[in-house]
């Protein structure tokens, strides 16, 4: 493993009895939550936002990350969390959302905020080949990604995650969709997706389709206009942290 990239690092932010685990997305860092993370310190909360298996460091680190490692970094910072908190809200952007949905359908949680979460991988290729992804991973190692839908381009500019996309790590995600997608009916906490219709990675049908198998009877859509799929950092992000503070308040009230 590589040695960590400046702003890759992860993040505690100690406060009161209610922590909040912020999961980062696929490969991104924990930078990428931040300053969500700040916004829910400032309001009192306990905060720590892990690093990844295999993210932050260099692009071939995540192509002998499986999707058991994720969950595994996910799952060490919720123990953290919950031995140190009395309730624990679980947030995460895109793979990270899909961790949070993951880790909620199986431990104790007050709440889940999924941010620009896929319900299946993005890419119809992927889906299609996924049986010879790992052979096909072997000579074709990384794919290009497309172009940005920021807003803001002084936060895109300022965005750390890497170059393109490791193709080995992409069937992984792949994978970890489908576990999450298992667990989506198991989930009895309150649930809010927050989601952008500029989002060029994820679109609206992904958010209706977690919705539609979730079975908590407080499960609801929030919607941002101007934001691409980072809207942690984007340029709605102040509306972002407002949600997200707010539904912490009413689920751990």
């Amino acid at each position: 493993m590589s040695l960590i990239l400046e702003g890759g690092e992860p993040f505690f932010m100690p406060g009161n009895q209610i922590g909040c685990l912020l999961i980062h997305g696929f490969t991104g860092a924990p930078k990428e939550m931040r300053w969500l993370g700040e916004h829910l310190a400032n309001e009192g909360y306990t905060v720590l936002g892990p690093r990844l298996f295999g993210h932050a460091t260099e692009q071939r680190d995540m192509i002998r990350a499986r999707w058991g490692d994720w969950v595994a970094s996910a799952i060490d910072g919720y123990h953290l969390l919950h031995d140190a908190c009395s309730q624990v809200v679980i947030m995460g952007l895109s793979m990270g959302g899909a961790l949070a949905l993951y880790l909620g359908s199986s431990f104790p949680v007050a709440g889940i905020v999924a941010m620009s979460t896929p319900y299946v991988t993005p890419h119809p290729l992927m889906r299609h080949f996924r049986p010879i992804v790992p052979l096909i991973s072997l000579v074709w190692r990384y794919a290009a990604k497309g172009p940005s839908d920021w807003r803001d381009p002084e936060a895109a500019e300022d965005h750390l995650d890497y170059e393109g996309y490791p193709i080995r790590a992409a069937a992984e995600l792949d994978d970890l969709l489908a576990e999450m997608r298992q667990g989506l009916h198991r989930i009895a906490v309150p649930v809010l997706l927050i989601c952008s219709r500029g989002d060029e990675a994820v679109d609206a049908e992904h958010a209706q389709a977690i919705c539609g198998d979730l079975t908590s009877s407080e499960a609801e859509i929030l919607w941002v206009e101007n934001s691409g799929h980072v809207i942690t950092r984007d340029a709605e992000r102040g509306a972002v942290f407002t949600a997200a503070a707010d539904f912490v308040r009413r689920v751990t009230e």
